[in-house]
């Protein structure tokens, strides 16, 4: 994980030595192993480095290629021995993942994007044309931001310096804060206009005076994979499952697994024991970090993992870190206005203020170890069919196929075990190729009329239609939740206070791809989540945690910080910034936070993001980032995303110098 920041003048002016500085200072908490730069002409790049690789330590960014291209690079290469191989003058197996990507994009140009295979984000500078392209992977598990005016294209890893330094204010991007405040926003949307994020699996190129936006890879939706027999279901998620693990453990310092007590994060930390034991890994050593909350074992004692986890590290004979976070409990745990009073400043609305003693002690323990590489079991579900049970894709891929008699006879196997009618379940079926009628009521009642009128279909969180004819409905399903994981990946910063390389073995391209090709009903079965996955995992993972219940959660409602807080929330509610924005009723808010107050059932996490967002308003506001509007315009592209020309002024090509 690495950092960079570029700006493109098209008057060829360079970066003024003051704002190097400044952008210099923003950019150290989150690379300190290196501080490089490159200017020329109207072209300033900085760049800082964390190394989390034995190849990353031999690295020079940014890299110039025998073209004369700069390459800024900030990701992990997972076929690199591929692409030597094909590429091979020049390569060796020493080669940085910098110099990987540089020849292949000397041989291939823009063609190679869809060749990377890893968790990265670049951008490629190219003096000759003169262009700026900048592009991330499939996933998007890393940031890059983008934004430009008539004179110039600033680019960044972080949010921060394109809104700090910008020199002027924006306007609220109305589409983000509808999407804030149901879930959570679409990848490419920052919350200012003008100021936007590179999707996933898409780039974004500068030439002759036009930024385009387009996809250069996506999930094919023709690819099926079918076999004769389960056992060889089995064998082919094994293999790929193995090398999306394998690929994570590829660092020069010990890794660390977070394990929850899941299947997810179990079956990840198994897998690596087995790489690491036949010494098929690089990492030198996997330790693990448990939180656990035993306050529940009273009276909800289904709910402490900690048994879970010890029986993975029974098996792996290693005890990891223990935090108990039923201790560390704070009674305040509604938004509060200090959540953004510290001295850093938050882009987004997530809370600024020191780390909690959890994230602390988490810290604390990476550092005494040498981690800079964490594993997280996040995707799991997406992949593998977690959730609740349901037929409605299996059924709509027999329906869509014209499979009516394997439709019926699985019709009703679902219908005894769900212990439901089969005319109902038949109905959900059908009706999700039907376009979606438009729903009056929307979660959030404190909402500004004309905010729910203009972003009811973000607000309402309407579901996509399945297409009948195209793509199997279990593919769009594939492709639905997946957008779901890459707007979680969208939504996560990055913490100086806790610098580390968030992994996900679940999301790797090659595994998504694989679980997009097989049959639903290899994934799910009648009545039973992840068969494949459980089936498979056999023998690996220990039984307990293979034949458990799907890991539920619970979550005390935080009543007690409302009453204790009321007079300031009701003074709050009197002069509120959403409100002169047009977001919120604050009479309708003061209601709401009544009933919370009385222990009223009602939309809490609504109610805490709204929170949440108001006292991140008046942090960004107070330093004179935001303008006193928000804009309504639609911002952004759909997901069937195509070749687009954005709004770029008219503007005088750059130097090629």
């Amino acid at each position: 994980m690495s950092v960079q920041f570029g700006r493109w003048n098209f008057e060829g002016q360079p970066l003024a030595p003051d704002d190097i500085e400044k952008v210099s200072v923003a950019l150290a908490p989150y690379g300190a192993d290196s501080n490089e730069s490159y200017s020329k002409g109207g072209i300033n790049i900085l760049y800082r480095a964390f190394h989390t690789t034995k190849e990353s330590r031999r690295e020079k960014e940014p890299c110039i290629s025998r073209s004369g291209a700069v390459i800024t690079w900030d990701g992990r290469l997972d076929n690199r021995a591929d692409l030597i191989s094909e590429l091979r003058d020049s390569l060796t197996a020493n080669s940085s993942d910098v110099a990987i990507v540089a020849a292949a994009y000397e041989k291939w140009a823009a063609n190679c994007l869809g060749k990377l295979i890893g968790d990265w984000a670049l951008s490629i500078w190219n003096p000759r044309e003169p262009s700026l392209l900048l592009a991330k992977d499939p996933i998007g598990t890393k940031h890059l931001y983008y934004s430009f005016d008539d004179k110039q294209l600033t680019w960044s890893t972080i949010l921060d310096p394109l809104v700090l330094f910008a020199g002027r204010t924006f306007a609220l991007n109305a589409d983000y804060v509808a999407s804030w405040l149901l879930s959570f926003p679409a990848a490419h949307l920052t919350p200012y206009v003008g100021v936007q994020a590179v999707p996933p699996a898409c780039l974004v190129l500068l030439k002759e005076g036009k930024c385009t936006l387009s996809k250069y890879w996506d999930f094919d939706p023709s690819k099926r994979i079918r076999y004769r027999t389960d056992a060889e279901y089995e064998e082919h998620f094994l293999d790929v499952f193995a090398t999306a693990v394998q690929r994570r453990l590829r660092s020069d310092r010990p890794v660390l697994a977070e394990l929850s007590g899941g299947l997810d994060s179990s079956s990840i930390v198994c897998m690596a024991d087995s790489t690491i034991a036949r010494g098929a890994a690089e990492t030198p050593r996997l330790d693990t970090i448990s939180w656990y909350d035993d306050s529940y074992d009273n009276s909800q004692p289904d709910f402490n993992e900690l048994p879970y986890i010890t029986e993975v590290e029974r098996k792996r004979g290693r005890t990891g870190c223990h935090i108990n976070v039923g201790a560390l409990r704070r009674e305040d745990a509604f938004p509060q206005i200090a959540d953004f009073e510290g001295d850093r400043f938050a882009a987004t609305p997530i809370p600024n203020r020191d780390l909690s003693e959890l994230f602390k002690r988490f810290a604390a323990y990476m550092t005494s170890q040498g981690h800079r590489v964490t594993l997280s079991g996040l995707g799991g579900e997406t992949a593998t069919g977690g959730g609740v049970p349901t037929p409605t894709p299996e059924l709509q891929d027999l329906l869509a196929t014209a499979q009516f008699s394997t439709l019926a006879r699985q019709l009703k196997s679902w219908a005894v075990k769900m212990r439901k009618p089969r005319l109902p379940l038949l109905f959900e079926v059908v009706r999700g190729f039907v376009p979606a009628a438009r729903n009056n009521t929307h979660p959030v009642p404190w909402l500004h009329s004309g905010l729910v009128r203009r972003k009811h279909a973000a607000l309402c969180g309407s579901p996509s239609r399945i297409k009948l004819f195209g793509p199997l409905p279990s593919f769009q399903h594939h492709l639905h939740a997946l957008d779901g994981e890459r707007r979680l990946q969208a939504y996560f910063v990055l913490q100086p206070e806790l610098l580390r390389e968030i992994r996900y073995p679940y999301l790797d391209r090659g595994l998504l791809e694989f679980t997009c090709a097989i049959p639903r009903e290899q994934i799910v079965r009648v009545g039973e989540r992840r068969s494949l996955m459980r089936r498979a995992l056999l023998g690996i993972v220990p039984n307990e945690l293979l034949n458990r219940k799907r890991k539920r959660f619970f979550r005390r409602e935080p009543v007690k910080s409302i009453s204790t807080e009321w007079t300031s929330l009701v003074e709050m509610s009197q002069h509120m910034v959403s409100s002169s924005m047009g977001i919120i009723d604050p009479n309708r808010l003061l209601e709401a936070l009544q009933k919370a107050r009385h222990n009223q059932e009602g939309p809490i996490d609504s109610l805490r993001r709204t929170l949440t967002l108001e006292f991140w308003l008046r942090h960004v506001t107070t330093r004179g980032i935001l303008t006193n509007s928000m804009s309504t315009r639609r911002e952004g592209w759909s997901s069937s995303l195509e070749v687009k020309e954005l709004q770029l002024p008219a503007q005088r090509k750059g130097s090629a110098s």
